[in-house]
């Protein structure tokens, strides 16, 4: 296995992306250990691994959500914060964490919502006054709530792969997204008071009403997806595609901002992302036959089990190995080459698979902001124009907050379980 790890690091190192490093790193391996006749089982791995119904629900998401984008849906949720928490002192900045918030339901991936949101919010906080590396930083942590709302792609593909409920795992994300939400707002107006940030012009009576009934109907998305699943009108799959048409009919017939030309772009850029997503999980399944041809997942679930069976301990082990694994692969890559060593120990620790879900995909969220393979801080880097260093330190603190949210959704289980109780299948 050692063999394989270097290989994969190796090519990590020399700047191959991650979906290639994995599959490289498996063909590497059964070069170095003579096993050249396993070669054979790698196409059909790979077309195992993505041939899953329930994977169609990550390219109809990600349509929604570009239909959203094309249709100015960014703008209008901004506004809506705006309307709702821009009037007190650093109010921008809180209208980044509510406007994040109000965006997870419609894109569902961390680096989306950095994207979109930052090209408008950070030069707007710019303009304001407000320090660049603070701009930055506050929108690449908000960002991560966009994988705990519903759609969100990370908790689609651990349903897929521990077989449980993506309805479930959806209102699972809702708590620990609103309480992390409710910490970043009270971090940013304390440090607003602190430091004297700027207070947001009140928009006119008209304009918060235009913005109220411009932006409600952009809500609804994620309450039609989890509603219809949970109610039993339709599966996952044909939530994803019912919010594709809905997200294409609020864009053509109620905001009426997107043509042709902005349609293409919309599904352009889906394509591309479903066909990254989509290569990412076939070379990741090269590597989990690799790891199942070695015995891997169970040799050190053994380990950890033999480090102590203590629930609590096992569980800090595991969050601290996903943080330090979030530190160097995307997500979603990162997901699905730790889920055979999960599934394994969470037979152990009694943990229900919805919590551990949630608090997995938001370990692992965690290291889109954290150096040195943080994609939201890259892009809101660029964005921004300032140094990845500096956004970095000035993330440190919103990464702490973070991580004590993790703890809880860890060792609360009512943070994460309330919601899937109240409304059961």
């Amino acid at each position: 296995m050692i063999a394989y790890l270097g290989g994969f690091t190796a090519f990590l190192l020399i700047g191959v992306p991650v979906a290639l490093a994995l599959g490289l790193a498996s063909l590497a391996y059964l070069f170095i250990i003579g096993h050249t006749h396993l070669l054979i089982a790698f196409p059909q791995r790979m077309i195992a691994g993505i041939d899953q119904f329930v994977l169609l629900t990550i390219p109809f998401f990600l349509l929604a959500g570009s239909f959203m984008n094309a249709g100015g849906i960014t703008e209008e949720i901004v506004k809506l914060a705006q309307t709702v928490v821009g009037r007190i002192r650093g109010g921008l900045a809180a209208v980044t964490v509510i406007a994040s918030m109000l965006f997870s339901g419609v894109s569902g991936a961390a680096t989306a919502e950095a994207s979109a949101l930052g090209s408008v919010l950070i030069p707007a906080m710019k303009r304001d006054g407000y320090d660049p590396r603070y701009a930055a930083a506050l929108v690449a942590t908000s960002s991560i709530l966009g994988p705990l709302v519903p759609p969100s792609l990370a908790l689609i593909l651990y349903g897929v792969l521990s077989g449980t409920s993506i309805a479930d795992l959806f209102l699972g994300g809702i708590g620990p997204a609103l309480l992390l939400c409710l910490a970043l707002l009270v971090y940013v107006l304390v440090k607003a008071r602190i430091e004297g940030h700027p207070v947001s012009p009140v928009l006119p009576a008209g304009e918060r009403r235009r913005s109220l009934i411009r932006g409600l109907p952009a809500l609804l998305l994620p309450v039609i997806i989890v509603g219809g699943i949970k109610s039993g009108v339709f599966t996952p799959t044909e939530a994803a595609a019912i919010a594709a048409l809905y997200a294409l009919l609020l864009a053509l017939v109620l905001y009426r901002t997107m043509g042709v030309r902005e349609m293409w772009i919309a599904l352009f850029e889906t394509a591309t992302l479903s066909a990254g997503i989509m290569l990412i999980v076939a070379m990741a399944s090269m590597t989990a036959f690799v790891l199942g041809f070695e015995n891997v997942p169970r040799q050190i679930a053994h380990g950890l089990l033999g480090i102590t069976r203590e629930p609590a301990l096992l569980l800090l082990l595991i969050n601290a190995l996903l943080l330090l694994l979030g530190l160097f692969l995307e997500p979603l890559a990162a997901l699905i080459l730790v889920m055979p060593i999960l599934i394994e120990v969470i037979r152990v620790i009694g943990l229900d698979p919805v919590q551990f879900g949630v608090m997995v995909v938001l370990n692992l969220m965690i290291g889109m902001i954290t150096p040195p393979v943080g994609l939201c801080l890259f892009i809101v880097s660029a964005i921004g124009r300032v140094p990845i260093e500096g956004v970095s330190r000035a993330a440190l603190p919103m990464i702490a907050i973070c991580i004590a949210v993790l703890v809880l959704v860890a060792f609360v289980p009512e943070v994460t379980l309330t919601l899937p109780r109240l409304f059961p299948q």
